[in-house]
């Protein structure tokens, strides 16, 4: 825009990543620099940056009053995590045209630096929702006497990090359901769906992997699916505003009457997606799996399982951690078969040593004769004697604990 003698006034953020975007944290610093380009001496009151962060939410009802009227009801409410003000050239006032305190500003293009701190309480990562939104922003405001001020407004993104690593998460999602189809007074088989996820946390580009069984006794053919919500809830004036929206799904094979299918972990991959938003006291945005049976002429069956997609992946000890959780809290016989598999065992004795290397382990050493009497005593012998020796056989269960009990848990039959 071209507005007397100035030419251009741009913000730019200094990324602290390498794809070049703008994206912090709470308590990152966020910093940069406003350019401003003139093509002639120019006098200036003042040059400001007003940064800002808000959740907001708005959305309108029709109310009726009477028989004939009617009347629409506003509900908004509105969140504020930062706001920051700072001035890069002049004075705080600029109610007046006066030529006092004024700054010249040679022809050409000049950069002013700019920082200020996000706080380190949590922020809610931005967002832009069907009733509300969360955003963050820079402002530059470039006043001159005599004419109205020069605006720019870039926004910039805030991720609320979400660690999937964390036992809440990594926990698996199971769930069973029945139902019974009547029809007057014929009343057919039940259908039955059993549902299991290794666990709760995941992050965009991942694939959920399903574990599912599904009976059909009744005497329609039904269809098996998955699908990935999104919720977005919004509140103001006590009241909530939601909005559901279909993320991702999948479709398995139609099962007739007396048949049953069993997804041995069916994947289904998230899209790029939005993290869960959980500590906005406004807004809301939750996902979650569900797991149903469509049934022609019938209310479908289903199970709903809790996601939180998080912005920080699984480690790659991870899954270690989630099968040992998810084999600890099994209780479906129909899952068993569906674990994931024991550790390998370690490599045998013969892999790893030869014949050759254990017979000349146990030849004299020819050390000093001092260091070899020192030696020569019966806990050295031993030490020769098993330092080759196979090592005991794998197994991820104590043999000898040190605290025996009477009564041990039994683990489900597979």
């Amino acid at each position: 825009m071209v507005l007397g003698k100035v030419k251009s006034l741009t913000i730019s953020f200094d990324c602290l990543n390498d794809s070049n975007v703008p994206v912090y944290s709470s308590g990152d610093t966020v910093s940069g620099r406003v350019s401003l380009e003139v093509t002639g001496e120019i006098r200036v009151k003042s040059l400001k940056i007003h940064a800002r962060g808000h959740a907001k939410v708005r959305w309108t009802e029709s109310r009726n009053a009477g028989s004939n009227t009617a009347y629409t009801q506003n509900y908004t409410e509105e969140v504020e995590y930062f706001n920051h003000k700072d001035i890069l050239i002049g004075h705080e006032r600029d109610d007046d045209n006066s030529e006092e305190g004024l700054h010249s500003i040679h022809s050409g293009r000049h950069e002013y630096a700019f920082s200020f701190e996000l706080p380190q309480t949590p922020l809610a990562t931005s967002f832009e929702g069907r009733h509300g939104s969360v955003r963050y922003w820079v402002k530059a405001e470039l006043h001159r006497p005599w004419f109205l001020p020069v605006k720019l407004k870039k926004e910039f993104t805030v991720f609320e990090h979400i660690d999937i690593n964390t036992p809440s998460l990594l926990s698996p999602q199971a769930g069973t359901k029945e139902k019974t189809l009547c029809c007057w007074f014929c009343t057919s088989g039940p259908i039955s769906l059993s549902a299991k996820i290794e666990r709760k946390g995941y992050t965009p580009g991942e694939s959920i992997q399903i574990f599912a069984e599904i009976e059909n006794c009744s005497s329609r053919v039904v269809v098996p699916k998955a699908a990935i919500y999104q919720t977005q809830a919004f509140y103001a004036k006590g009241k909530m505003k939601e909005v559901r929206q279909l993320v991702a799904n999948l479709r398995g094979e139609s099962l007739s009457s007396g048949k049953t299918e069993t997804w041995n972990g069916k994947q289904l991959k998230i899209p790029p997606v939005s993290p869960s938003i959980l500590d906005c006291s406004i807004i809301r945005v939750e996902y979650s799996l569900m797991v149903y049976v469509d049934i022609p002429g019938a209310m479908d069956l289903f199970l709903n399982l809790p996601l939180v997609i998080g912005t920080i992946p699984l480690h790659p000890f991870g899954s270690r951690t989630s099968s040992v959780s998810s084999q600890g809290s099994m209780n479906m016989n129909w899952l068993g078969l569906t674990l994931p598999e024991r550790p390998e065992a370690p490599p045998s004795y013969a892999e790893v040593v030869t014949e050759e290397q254990r017979q000349s382990s146990l030849a004299p050493l020819g050390a000093c004769d001092d260091f070899e009497r020192a030696l020569s005593g019966p806990l050295f012998a031993y030490i020769q004697e098993f330092r080759f020796l196979p090592p005991p056989l794998y197994s991820e269960i104590d043999p000898n604990p040190d605290q025996p009990t009477d009564e041990i848990p039994s683990c489900p039959s597979r």
